[in-house]
């Protein structure tokens, strides 16, 4: 069902900003730890970046505004994002993986491809993750989860499947048995408005979405239609990219409700920038291009992008273009996903160039 003989570790930190925190004063384990912007007392603007599992039993969620945290958990720990401290942090892990495989994809700061295919096997490279995840523990003191798969996106969904501290393996022959009675959410790519529209179509399941008729789907969706339904039935020929030739850094989220708050819009580019500006410096990296990519709902996307004077990887600069960039996209309809990307780059350390990739369609 997929190329034959790869095999895919995707690897994502549990938790991470939290879990971080946590590890930086251990008198907030156990608490529910949100990190992000200022509450203010349940006025303040921004959203969530993320936050500790005994958060999230109470119902907070990443991306979501902070306001509506601080409603549903008021007693929570809220702490600003330190973005240059979990860079650090994120080499020490970069740095661990990178004894198992030259092939590293960092498609953000608390996860990564692996191509680890050299292992010869399924039951090698699970032995492989199972190291990997002992050595993030004992070296770092945090848990991550890791799925094993023959390519990339069902690498992801699996490395999703038994969070926290998770090592889930799927290979080839059990793709499509796995794959068949997820929620077709779980589909990279299939946010709250493309799963209402599946819904509306009687797709429930990833089995349900691998089963029809894909000339539906393309009439339904467009092109976008042909990616879902190939990663429904687990068909993803990407490759992990290695280190060398980084071309770009980018981060992107989707809201778990499309929003037209342009103060939410805002603030979540806001953090994506540091994360991207981070990302560069952790790579010894400088860009000249900011694009910034808007998606509303019905897939509509659009991008702006912004030549700098100069080679730059100061934060605050990108953090401005970037939002120069999206003031024409808040105009009141409502924004189901933002990114951004920078390009155009120069310098860094070629063992460590770091690459981001928008994996939806």
């Amino acid at each position: 069902m997929i190329t034959g003989g790869r095999i895919v570790l995707h690897v994502d930190m549990d938790s991470f900003f939290a879990s971080v925190e946590v590890r930086r004063d251990p008198s907030l384990a156990g608490k529910p730890v949100i990190v992000g912007a200022d509450p203010k007392g349940g006025t303040g603007r921004g959203v969530v970046s993320t936050c500790s599992y005994e958060a999230r039993r109470y119902g907070v969620h990443s991306g979501m505004p902070i306001s509506r945290a601080y409603d549903l958990c008021p007693h929570g720990v809220y702490l600003r994002v330190d973005h240059p401290f979990y860079a650090g942090v994120s080499e020490e892990i970069m740095a661990i993986l990178a004894r198992h495989t030259g092939r590293i994809e960092q498609v953000s700061i608390d996860e990564a491809y692996l191509d680890v295919s050299d292992a010869g096997s399924f039951p090698a490279a699970e032995a492989l993750a199972a190291a990997i995840k002992r050595e993030i523990r004992e070296e770092t003191g945090l848990t991550c989860s890791v799925g094993v798969a023959p390519g990339k996106a069902v690498a992801k969904i699996a490395s999703d499947y038994q969070k926290p501290d998770g090592l889930t393996v799927i290979p080839p022959g059990e793709v499509a048995a796995f794959l068949a009675p997820l929620p077709v959410g779980k589909i990279p790519g299939v946010g709250k408005k493309t799963g209402e529209d599946l819904r509306q179509m009687g797709i429930l399941t990833a089995g349900d979405l691998a089963r029809r008729d894909v000339q539906d789907l393309i009439a339904r969706f467009g092109r976008s239609g042909i990616v879902l339904h190939r990663l429904a039935r687990g068909i993803d020929d990407r490759e992990v990219r290695g280190r060398e030739g980084c071309k770009s850094v980018s981060r992107e989220t989707t809201f778990d409700e499309d929003t037209a708050d342009p103060s939410v819009i805002a603030g979540t580019l806001a953090g994506l920038a540091d994360d991207v500006a981070e990302t560069l410096r952790a790579g010894g990296l400088r860009c000249r291009t900011v694009t910034v990519k808007v998606r509303y709902r019905g897939f509509q996307t659009h991008t702006r992008s912004r030549t700098l004077p100069r080679f730059t990887s100061d934060p605050e600069t990108i953090r401005q273009a970037a939002s120069g960039l999206l003031l024409p996209f808040l105009n009141g309809e409502p924004v189901r996903l933002i990114g951004v990307r920078l390009s155009t780059l120069e310098g860094g350390r070629t063992r460590q160039a770091l690459i981001d990739e928008f994996l939806s369609p």
